[in-house]
């Protein structure tokens, strides 16, 4: 083994290594791996930076775009529609059009999008049919994975192993090349699941009889038992008078408000503005924790101890006035879903808007440009926040400014940490107190000192004094929570509280949604939909409770408490998928027979052999925007950004495996080990290392490394190497075992309630049928002999 050898399983051991952890970003992992290959000079720059401009990469995102056209414009919809309406109520007959049909449209669109699109259809149906969700959504993501082994376009794999066959001067995979082994593959696949997959799926979330009782089932599901309560107001409560959104339930408590009781009457679904008055009982969703906490303690206590302006200030610490200039990325985002302290190292203070200082709240505020910050930093980063394009100016305050224009000194309190509080041993971060108590910790007085912008991991101690922007009121606000009286044997059912106007939904993140790993409130979810989501299904259970800070991720099922007609708004917005077909935003219903006649002029130059699928591609992607059929924005979202620069980022790591000899010296070893036994027993071997590979993998990647080595190992066995690079392509997309195996596997995992051995038990035998076909069919069709 040579040193450049060497090198480069150390890299692709790496790169491996924390593709399985998934402790960074695939897309991070990936240019990581070309940065290394290029600063240890196993490539060149340019070679680093070809897999950007590599044809299977430019074809990959043209094709996104493609399906988002056909998406948008209702052709796939029409499509699936009209043939489910032949499916009848049985289960093998729903599980198998459903099957056949997204394998189809998965051929011809990203399979991402075909699970997108059906979605929702299925849902639907399998509760208007009295089936379980979880019966039919596995099957809809596994023939999504099926139908895209048959043509070029239909998965990324495919388009690699064509690309790189171009790349050893061979003749590439054409358009339905992969046709009638896929096609063996995708048949056999659906008789495994009919006859078989589907006695094995689990049976959860029925719907039995009226939508009534498929929402009451819903809530079943979710488990809300013990989970409803009625707290009533005392007579002479801090409460009365204070809106929902200010009575701090939801943010303090982490308590859903799903009615408000009131002269015998009941309103559903209150608005964050409704105003309590005394008496009323207000009924609740979730869990009791944080508010069993809050009572018959003193957890801050008002000092009467007066601030002056400048004690903000000091040799270390710096007030300063930045403006957000014109062109700042933080326009329309809120200093909580930007989370400034981490991102900048700053706390905002308040804002200046149209002359008006703001300093209530300003942590969700959306920014607008012009608007002028005041916040608190350190002074070694003020050289460097100065550079910051996002800002048009940072000037240091003057103690007047903070008197005249903010009128500062009214807003701040000082603040004693009793010796019984609950918070003491708590970090400042723990405390949570600018959700519990609206307050932005400015500084701590511990021992006579003075430390300002206190380090938010450092634990409270009995007698701190903390400096704070706040309001006085606030502490009335928490002395009000205390005080509700709670019945925890209320004897509600969440069916009850559910009527024509208000009800449940399931809704999840859209594939390539920006708002994986933000958290309900950062993204403001309850003030801008008017929504409450009351649980969320992760990988095989019901969470209920601290749903407001726990960052979302791709595949989790939010359970949505509130008014119907806000269900489609939500399902206008592009970042969420609603499992409902009433609130799906209408499709460009006009503009289907142009982008199917756009989809058409694609794929007939490519199949006579007539222009290259990338430059094919492309010219769908400007006919689809000029048409109208999808707009540039919609373009843009289309694209899954990570995947491409995963694949580019991998495609240098091929070059360098080819070049120093490790691709040979990977061929060598699975031949010494398996070569005897002859070539299909190698190609066994290899699509075993290939599906296992893409269960932990991202499947494209699993293409790009295992490429070379089956071009290697066909060349050192004598034999053609068009056998083995299907091979490789059919077992990369083969991801049946794991829910995190494909993005498919995943966005059913939440609406159909499954759990990891869900997939194990019905994807082993998948899988095996699938080994066996390839093994079968795969000779015959590309003979061994080249």
């Amino acid at each position: 083994m040579t040193p450049e050898i060497a090198t480069t399983l150390t890299i692709l051991g790496l790169a491996v290594l924390l593709f399985v952890t998934e402790r960074i970003r695939v897309d991070v992992v990936a240019l990581m791996v070309m940065v290394s290959l290029a600063l240890s000079g196993l490539v060149s720059p340019a070679e680093a930076l070809s897999g950007f401009s590599n044809l299977a990469v430019v074809t990959v995102w043209a094709v996104l775009i493609l399906s988002a056209g056909l998406s948008r414009t209702g052709v796939a919809d029409i499509v699936g529609r009209q043939v489910l309406r032949l499916a009848g109520a049985s289960e093998a007959r729903l599980t198998l059009v459903i099957m056949l049909t997204v394998g189809v449209l998965s051929a011809f669109m990203n399979n991402i999008g075909a699970v997108a699109l059906m979605l929702p259809v299925v849902v639907d149906v399998a509760r208007r049919t009295r089936h379980a969700p979880s019966k039919l959504l596995m099957p809809l993501a596994f023939a999504a994975l099926l139908g895209g082994l048959t043509t070029l376009i239909g998965t990324p794999p495919n388009i690699l192993i064509s690309e790189a066959l171009r790349g050893y001067g061979l003749t590439p995979f054409q358009m339905f090349d992969y046709a009638p082994l896929g096609t063996a593959i995708t048949l056999s696949g659906i008789a495994v699941m009919v006859v078989i997959g589907r006695r094995l799926l689990p049976q959860r979330d029925i719907a039995r009889e009226t939508s009534g009782v498929q929402e009451a089932v819903l809530g079943q599901v979710y488990d809300f038992r013990e989970r409803l309560y009625r707290a009533r107001l005392r007579p002479g409560s801090s409460l009365g008078g204070k809106t929902l959104a200010e009575s701090r339930l939801g943010s303090a408590v982490d308590l859903n408000v799903v009615a408000i009781e009131r002269n015998g009457r009941r309103e559903l679904a209150p608005e964050p503005t409704t105003t309590l008055r005394q008496g009323d009982a207000i009924l609740v969703v979730g869990r009791l924790d944080r508010l069993d906490e809050l009572r018959g303690r003193r957890h801050l206590v008002l000092a009467d101890e007066s601030i002056e302006l400048d004690q903000l200030m000091s040799e270390e610490i710096e007030l300063v006035e930045a403006r957000i200039s014109e062109q700042s990325a933080l326009i329309g985002a809120t200093v909580l879903e930007r989370d400034f302290r981490r991102l900048f190292g700053v706390i905002v203070i308040a804002i200046v808007r149209n002359e008006r200082a703001i300093l209530k709240n300003v942590d969700d505020l959306a920014l607008e440009a012009g608007d002028l910050l005041l916040i608190q930093i350190p002074r070694v980063q003020l050289e460097i926040f100065q550079q910051q394009t996002d800002f048009d100016s940072c000037v240091p305050t003057k103690v007047e400014n903070l008197r005249q224009i903010y009128r500062l000194h009214e807003h701040l309190i000082t603040l004693e940490v009793p010796e019984d509080s609950l918070l003491v041993g708590k970090t400042l971060a723990e405390s949570r107190m600018g959700t519990v108590f609206a307050l932005a910790i400015l500084g701590i007085v511990r021992d006579r000192q003075v430390e300002l912008m206190p380090n938010p991991f450092v634990p409270l101690r009995a007698g701190d004094r903390l400096i704070a922007k706040g309001e006085p009121q606030e502490l009335e606000t928490l002395r009000g929570l205390q005080e509700l009286e709670i019945d925890a044997d209320a004897g509600l059912e969440l069916h009850s509280l559910q009527s024509d106007s208000v009800g449940l939904v399931e809704v999840i993140l859209a594939p390539h949604s920006p708002l994986e790993g933000k958290t309900l409130r950062q993204m403001q979810f309850r003030e801008k939909y008017g929504l409450n989501v009351i649980a969320i299904w992760r990988r095989g259970r019901a969470i209920r409770s601290n749903l407001t800070d726990r960052a979302l991720q791709f595949g989790d099922a939010l359970l949505v408490y509130g008014r119907r007609d806000k269900f489609a708004l939500l399902g206008r917005d592009p970042d969420f998928l609603v499992l409902s077909e009433a609130a799906q935003e209408p499709p460009l219903v006009k503009k289907a027979p142009i982008a199917l006649a756009i989809m058409v002029g694609v794929l007939l130059p490519v199949i006579f052999g007539w222009v290259s699928i990338a430059i094919a591609a492309v010219v769908g992607v400007v006919l689809m925007v000029l048409t109208g059929c999808l707009s540039m924005e919609e373009a843009y979202r289309a694209i899954e950004w990570k995947a491409i620069f995963l694949i580019a980022g991998m495609l240098p790591l091929g070059i360098a495996m080819d070049r120093t000899g490790t691709t040979q010296f990977l061929a060598d070893a699975v031949v010494g080990s398996l070569g005897d036994l002859g070539p299909v027993p190698v190609m066994g071997g290899l699509f075993l290392l290939a599906t296992l590979s893409s269960q932990v993998m991202p499947n494209p990647a699993v293409a790009v490394l295992l490429a070379p080595i089956a071009f290697n190992t066909a060349a050192d066995l004598g034999v053609s190497p068009y056998p083995f690079m299907m091979t490789v392509a059919v077992a990369a997309s083969a991801a049946f075992l794991s829910p995190v195996g494909h993005p498919a596997n995943v966005m059913v995992m939440g609406p159909g309630g499954y759990r990891f051995s869900d997939y194990l038990r019905v994807g082993i035998p998948l899988t095996l049928v699938t080994l066996a076909v390839t093994l079968l069919v795969l000779p015959r069709l590309w003979p061994l002999q080249p």
